[in-house]
């Protein structure tokens, strides 16, 4: 005896409904997909920015393109020292002030330089006299602080355009450091307004005045050398540690 088999009734619409079905899921499919490659964009564009926030320089901004430091480095260069001491047509010699002027000048040369250091006096004017002898005090003024005698120099300039007020100068050479020169103008400001760029003589006094504060023009080159240790004051602050007592009191 056969086994009955199953009726299966298939409806006649039943292949546009598997069509259907089948359509709805790629639809869904697609959708799936377009949303995960929108979160991944959108995460990268996120990335780009915190690393473009992360890596910007500080000193360098879009409305700021130059910068004055790069316009008017402090270089490391040879310049010449100079001081002006007016002279009295009566005077006999320096005064008490101008010789301390002098000194901290010499000071100075001694700290700074190796070289030459000249005395330049006027010539033709009417305190020629009493600029000469000044000159004299000053250049042994310039020995006692410890010049030797072979570095100073003499000389005189004419001093014509000076008048009654021509003065004695000293003057050398050493390494400084140095910016400038300032107050050139070599475009109109208004020019520079459209591309809102500083002007070219912008932070020159800044820097030149930095330059004119660093003692040791040296220190820019490279750190200096350690000293050797103090071991009198290292051995004074251990016993002091050691004998140091702390004392605790009861609190109310």
């Amino acid at each position: 005896m056969k086994s009955a088999k199953p009726n299966i009734i298939v409806p006649r619409n039943g292949a546009p409904e598997l069509r259907r079905t089948a359509e709805t899921q790629h639809q869904a499919s697609r959708i799936n997909r377009a949303g995960r490659i929108s979160a991944t964009a959108v995460f990268l564009g996120i990335a780009t920015l915190l690393g473009s926030c992360a890596n910007r320089d500080a000193t360098t901004t879009g409305s700021l393109p130059d910068d004055y430091r790069t316009r008017h480095p402090i270089v490391i260069g040879e310049a010449e020292k100079t001081i002006d001491i007016p002279i009295a047509t009566g005077d006999q010699g320096l005064t008490r002030g101008q010789s301390e002027v002098i000194a901290g000048f010499a000071a100075e040369y001694m700290r700074t330089s190796k070289g030459i250091i000249r005395i330049i006096i006027p010539q033709g004017a009417i305190n020629s006299g009493a600029a000469a002898a000044a000159a004299s005090d000053t250049r042994r003024l310039l020995v006692r602080m410890g010049v030797q005698k072979n570095h100073i120099l003499q000389s005189s300039y004419a001093a014509a355009d000076y008048g009654q007020a021509a003065p004695i100068r000293l003057a050398y050479v050493a390494i400084t450091a140095q910016a400038g020169p300032c107050g050139e103008w070599p475009a109109d400001i208004a020019l520079n307004t459209v591309e809102n760029r500083n002007y070219h003589n912008f932070g020159c006094a800044s820097q030149s005045n930095l330059a004119a504060q660093i003692a040791n023009p040296n220190d820019l080159l490279g750190p200096r050398r350690m000293t050797p240790a103090d071991v009198q004051q290292r051995a004074t602050g251990i016993d002091r540690y050691r004998s140091a007592t702390t004392e605790l009191r009861d609190t109310p």
